[in-house]
């Protein structure tokens, strides 16, 4: 990520990197990726959907509201719809 400059000139892409020493500020991401991980062994397909549930994971600290409900304009995703099929997708064991 040494020309990550480069990659936000090109893309208007801000890149934001986690604190050394903070594992907290990557620590839903390392649920998924593991610190070391070989990323060029995902698909973009595969990095996208683990972006996709990190970003609309709810969060205390947002109000149990996900990243995304926060930064996509409003009515774009309706995510009381998303959650309630996700919950009734989910079969209980006995």
């Amino acid at each position: 990520m040494c020309h990550h400059n480069l990659l936000t000139q090109a893309t208007g892409v801000t890149v934001y990197f986690a604190h050394p020493h903070s594992p907290r500020e990557g620590g839903l991401l390392r649920q998924y990726l593991p610190k070391g991980t070989d990323l060029s062994s995902f698909s973009q397909q595969q990095l996208d959907d683990i972006a996709w549930k990190l970003n609309t994971r709810a969060r205390k600290t947002l109000g149990w509201r996900a990243p995304a409900e926060l930064f996509l304009p409003e009515g774009a995703f309706d995510f009381v719809q998303y959650w309630s099929a996700k919950s009734q997708s989910v079969a209980l064991e006995d």
